[in-house]
């Protein structure tokens, strides 16, 4: 999009561009709050030496009467100046978690795996925050202070100058304080922002696995990783507020100290003759409306300070790299057999490792065929399959589907013809018919439980109060690993995709009800390419081939009798997990 590759700053402008009307109408009636603040002192000024101490009871009552409509007039264009700004900083919050969010869609799985899920979280919602509050505290403390700061100036040199030239020192030194402390307080809050993106990570790992943590009785260490990340949060920010708070005290001495600058000369002034007593208390009163935007600017400088270290951290979703499209991209057939290929190809998760995680593998998958996947973990058997629907693009060689190198075929296309069954099942809030037809939304309810039918699941759905309309409840704690499974297999076998990829998606269903769900998918396959990982042997016994992965290599392949044969790590697995001999083939198709 427009955001991308911005500085902090310029990010913030161009997410505001688009509410600029109601952004210049907030200034607008800024200005004239400000115009109302500066004219009171005056008034005051005449009060005082044209009303009490000349003695003129009706400019006392003319001069009440129009500081009466001033304030009036203050408050009304401070309730529109409030409007307008609350509506620019909440569209801003929309569109940056909106960009944000459909960033994350876009965003290369590599880059991807760079930020932890509590990260995530915090840039969507307190980055977002920051954000939101630093467009609104510049629509209206933010430019108040300086417009009221610039105006008190100007009458101040306007009212007494000879005063005003006294106090261009201290004036000087309270800019140069709040510009250091402004300069300083970026990074403080991106060092108070990184202990929270720890915090929440560890949070959010404790919410997911809260039952594995008491399985394994690992509360008590858990509290102590949680309340070390929590110390450290708890120290950066009193650290960071602790340098916020001296700010206010600094900037009110060097005020304080102006104010008895200016009642020392200007007594000595209005002793002499030389200037009235309104004149003095209307300068003072100058004085102190600089005091105040000081102030607001010291917390603006925390704000903006907070705001822009967030927009810098919004800006590494928002610049993290895509992924790759191709120029002239090509469509698969909407129907029909896909095989898959693999020639010498290797890939590295991180292009720093020196050992890949698969290296120079070369394989066929031929339509209407089942390839198996067997080795034992950290082979590389997903990261194969994560290759073929182009989650990731290897690093050398070429992976085919359809004949095509997948970095060349249309996203959607190879997405609506490649499906999977990830090893971690991932199940949304809802119905359980909407979860089955989440990869095809069209989908009627026939549809729907021929596929649940066919993935084992009609049986305990039609026993569940509501049956397709029961609500599965986040990440589906209210049903049995099993039950999750065979739902993520209907959702994948839904849209009769022409390469199904099952990684190790059956492990928590029994052997029997395994085999009649390998028997169905292999009738509604048929044509198609079924790649299949699995741990036990059982489930891969009759596939056409098995490819055994040790380190990332293929080390054999053939047949589940040839493998028998030829294969002395296979024959291990199977020896390790049937106890020997080469028993029934098993009925199913895989």
């Amino acid at each position: 999009m427009g955001y991308r590759f911005m500085t902090p700053l310029k990010r913030v402008l161009g997410f505001a561009r688009p509410y600029r009307r109601l952004a210049i109408f907030s200034l607008g009636a800024l200005a004239a709050m400000v115009a109302c603040d500066l004219a009171i002192p005056r008034l005051v000024e005449r009060v005082i030496d044209d009303g009490v101490i000349a003695g003129n009871p009706a400019v006392l009552v003319h001069t009440a009467l129009i500081m009466l409509a001033v304030a009036i007039l203050d408050a009304f264009v401070a309730v529109l100046n409030n409007l307008f700004s609350v509506r620019v900083g909440e569209g801003v919050a929309r569109d940056v978690r909106a960009a944000v969010f459909a960033r994350l869609q876009k965003i290369d799985w590599r880059e991807l795996d760079r930020f932890p899920t509590g990260l995530l979280m915090v840039r969507l919602a307190g980055d977002t925050s920051s954000i939101q509050r630093l467009v609104q505290v510049t629509l209206r403390i933010g430019t108040r202070a300086p417009l009221l700061m610039a105006g008190s100036v100007i009458l101040m040199v306007m009212t007494a100058p000879q005063l005003a030239l006294l106090l261009v020192p201290l004036l000087g030194a309270a800019a140069v304080t709040v510009g250091v402390f402004s300069a300083k307080m970026e990074p403080l809050f991106r060092s108070a922002q990184r202990r929270m993106d720890r915090l929440n990570t560890i949070l959010q790992e404790n919410v997911a696995g809260v039952r594995l943590v008491k399985a394994f009785v690992r509360a008590r260490s858990e509290t102590a990783r949680f309340g070390a990340a929590n110390a450290g949060l708890t120290g950066e920010t009193v650290r960071v507020m602790r340098y916020m708070s001296s700010l206010g005290p600094a900037l009110t001495l060097l005020v304080n100290a102006a104010i008895v600058v200016v009642v020392w000369a200007g007594g000595i002034a209005a002793a002499e003759g030389g200037m009235k007593a309104g004149r003095i208390v209307a300068f003072v009163n100058y004085l102190l409306a600089i005091l105040g935007p000081l102030v607001m600017t010291s917390q603006l400088a925390n704000t903006w300070a907070n705001g822009l270290a967030s927009s810098r951290r919004v800006g590494e979703i928002l610049d993290a790299p895509e992924s790759p499209v191709p120029e002239s991209p090509v469509e698969l057939p909407a129907g029909g057999p896909l095989g898959v290929e693999f020639r010498d190809v290797t890939f590295r998760y991180d292009p720093a490792d020196e050992m890949p995680v698969i290296d120079g593998v070369s394989f066929v998958a031929e339509p209407g065929k089942t390839l198996a996947l067997l080795g034992s973990t950290g082979s590389g058997k997903s990261t194969i399959v994560n290759l073929i629907p182009g989650f990731y693009r290897a690093d050398s060689g070429t992976v085919l589907v359809g004949g095509i190198p997948v970095e060349r075929i249309d996203r959607k296309s190879l997405l609506s013809r490649v499906s999977a069954v990830p090893q971690e099942t991932v199940l949304f809030t809802g119905t359980v018919r909407d979860n089955v037809r989440y990869a095809k939304p069209e989908a009627d309810d026939a549809e729907v439980e021929a596929a649940a039918r066919d993935a084992g699941a009609h049986g305990f759905v039609a026993a569940m109060p509501g049956g397709y309309s029961a609500r599965v409840e986040e990440r589906g704690v209210n049903l049995s690993g099993g039950q999750k499974q065979r739902l993520a297999i209907a959702r994948a076998i839904l849209p009769n995709p022409g390469v199904l990829i099952l990684d190790d998606s059956t492990s928590a269903v029994d052997t029997a009800t395994e085999t009649l769900i390998h028997d169905a998918i292999a009738r509604r396959m048929a044509g198609g390419t079924v790649i299949v990982i699995a741990q036990r042997v059982s489930t891969v016994i009759n596939a056409d081939k098995i490819l055994v992965l040790e380190n990332g290599r293929i080390a054999a392949s053939g047949t589940h009798r040839e493998l028998l044969a030829s294969s002395a790590a296979y024959r291990e697995i199977y020896d390790s997990q049937l106890g020997g001999g080469i028993p029934k083939e098993a009925s199913h198709g895989l």
